[in-house]
């Protein structure tokens, strides 16, 4: 008796055929290609620091008419110089071109700023005193400019203030410019602006802060009770002896009080007085030069 039937013994048959037709079409057939491999270009360490141009813009205050003051910083070392513009708005609106034209020289030459070192420019502290004479708001020309030296038009806010009286050093309510009696405020730091500076530099502690001033045609140091700091002198003698201005201790023309210098000096901080020869001119080339080296200074080349 056979052990498969016919039935059985084509089913095998059809296995055997399916099973070693399949070994040969794997044998024979060409394989499917693999995909080609991804390779990830190896990044290339940059040897260059990324250095910030900035600026970063801040508001640190608003005037008595509500205009913004505004701070802009350049870099970001640890090192920091303040450098302030328009104090006497428009009156002495050549102090607010010259920091304006110093932003714009910053934004073209940011590498001209040492890494150590971060520079912050409050071109105008006044800028209703500017308002007052340029008569638009933000950026001007010299010839929108219409100056009337004898009252100061511009130079004071807009309670009619001068705020370059209104610190805390030697404060009083009355204080001189030139042969007038000039208001100080109600009090030390009555006045938005001045507030908005000291809040500002108070926890800053900058290394050092510059004003521009027009037209006294030197650079002043800054002292309040206890003399001239060490290097309050050897800021206003690097700037002057660079920019070729003459450098002075003391301004004695006629009795100050209340000046942001001399507030700075009394918290230790360094702080000089910038003045510009004349009303109009900026002296740019000068002023470069005593920028550069007191950058030269703060952040020596290694």
């Amino acid at each position: 008796m056979s052990l498969f039937t016919k039935k059985q013994i084509a089913i095998l048959l059809l296995l055997a055929f399916v099973l070693i037709g399949g070994a040969l079409a794997l044998i024979i057939l060409p394989k499917k290609a693999s995909p080609p491999e991804v390779v990830l270009p190896t990044p290339t360490p940059t040897t260059t620091p990324v250095v910030a141009t900035g600026p970063t813009q801040k508001v640190i205050g608003a005037s008595v008419e509500g205009r913004s003051i505004e701070a802009f910083t350049y870099g970001n070392g640890a090192t920091h110089l303040v450098f302030v513009g328009g104090v006497h708005g428009g009156y002495e609106w050549n102090s607010v071109l010259l920091a304006y034209t110093f932003m714009d020289y910053l934004r073209d030459n940011p590498s001209v700023i040492p890494p150590t070192l971060s520079i912050t420019i409050i071109p105008s502290l006044n800028p209703d005193g500017v308002f007052a004479v340029v008569g638009k708001e933000g950026r001007f020309v010299p010839a929108d400019i219409v100056t009337d030296t004898k009252t100061g038009l511009g130079r004071f806010n807009a309670h009619s203030v001068d705020l370059n009286r209104n610190f805390d050093c030697k404060w009083q309510p009355k204080s001189a410019w030139r042969s007038k009696t000039v208001s100080a405020g109600t009090a030390a730091f009555s006045e938005p602006e001045a507030a908005a500076l000291r809040d500002f530099l108070v926890p800053l502690k900058p290394a050092g802060v510059i004003f521009w001033h027009s037209q006294s045609n030197a650079v002043y140091a800054s002292e309040c009770t206890n003399g001239i700091l060490p290097e309050t002198r050897t800021l206003m003698t690097t700037y002057a002896s660079a920019a070729q201005y003459p450098a002075v201790d003391v301004f004695d023309a006629y009795p100050v009080t209340g000046d942001a210098e001399g507030w700075l000096a009394s918290i230790n901080i360094p702080a000089i007085t910038v003045e510009l020869k004349t009303h109009e001119t900026i002296e740019w080339e000068r002023n470069l030069a005593g920028v550069k080296a007191l950058f030269a200074h703060y952040a020596p080349a290694l």
